[in-house]
């Protein structure tokens, strides 16, 4: 059976015993990082004497996912085959999803253990009372496919949660404050690691402090969505309106896949 297990984001002590007793029987890992799940499975032995699998290790990863499964899609569903990523829940903005995707066409069983998320973790400490919160994951790195997705971000009308990289941080800051200075930041740095640090504040004043201070290590961004200034109507609320049917027919096609020349003869009919 096929498990993706999730790893600490930073504390090593964040693993669940479950998740242990699962690595400890593992006869195969399909990891983000090999590396990455070697160190953390001896940091494990070492420190909670956990027994070290005795199984095989293949990276899995955006670029060679295809090429694994036709390796070892014959397998998922009788080996005890573990999926990781590198740090925290794994599918979520990972390759993982790849391997849940197929397991769905090929009606494999497979399974998803609770566990750390820098996602939920950085909402819950930054104080927004809003329950409903999107994901973007990272930004795209430049161009206008980056300026598309923060606007989008910044004007969806939720809080929205993105990953940062230290060295796009600093950009990233002065984007939102040139956009709206006086937008609600949470950042979010090394969650559960040392030099955990939370920072709150307008863009403008989050930019402007940040000159400062060297920016390093992985961070997660809450954007808080911005307070709605004017109503928008509703689809039926247009219909009902007591407009001429030219002018209800041009609103309507804004509204839908019909033309206005389609809504204008659906009224006068």
């Amino acid at each position: 059976m096929l498990t993706f297990i999730p790893t600490p984001i930073g504390n090593p002590q964040d693993i669940t015993i479950r998740a242990m007793k699962l690595f400890e029987k593992a006869e195969l890992f399909l990891c983000e990082d090999t590396r990455q799940t070697k160190r953390l499975l001896r940091l494990l032995e070492e420190r909670f004497d956990m027994t070290y699998p005795d199984a095989e290790f293949y990276s899995f990863n955006e670029h060679n996912g295809k090429e694994r499964l036709e390796q070892f899609g014959t397998v998922l569903g009788s080996k005890e085959v573990v999926y990781v990523s590198d740090a925290g829940m794994p599918v979520i903005s990972d390759p993982g999803q790849i391997l849940v995707a197929y397991c769905q066409k090929n009606n494999i069983i497979y399974d998803v253990l609770p566990g750390a998320s820098a996602v939920t973790t950085a909402y819950a400490a930054s104080g927004f009372e809003e329950g409903k919160f999107l994901f973007f994951g990272f930004l795209p790195h430049k161009g206008s496919d980056r300026s598309a997705a923060l606007n989008e971000a910044m004007n969806n009308g939720y809080n929205t949660v993105l990953y940062e990289s230290p060295h796009r941080l600093e950009k990233f800051l002065k984007e939102v404050a040139a956009m709206d200075g006086d937008r609600e930041l949470f950042l979010a740095k090394e969650i559960s690691k040392k030099f955990q640090t939370y920072f709150k504040g307008t863009a403008k004043e989050l930019d402007e402090k940040f000159r400062e201070i060297t920016i390093r290590g992985e961070w997660v961004v809450i954007i808080r969505a911005k307070k709605a200034t004017e109503k928008s109507l509703h689809f039926n609320e247009v219909l009902q309106l007591d407009l001429p049917p030219k002018a209800k027919a041009k609103l309507l096609a804004k509204l839908s896949d019909k033309s206005v020349k389609e809504w204008y003869n659906e009224l006068i009919n």
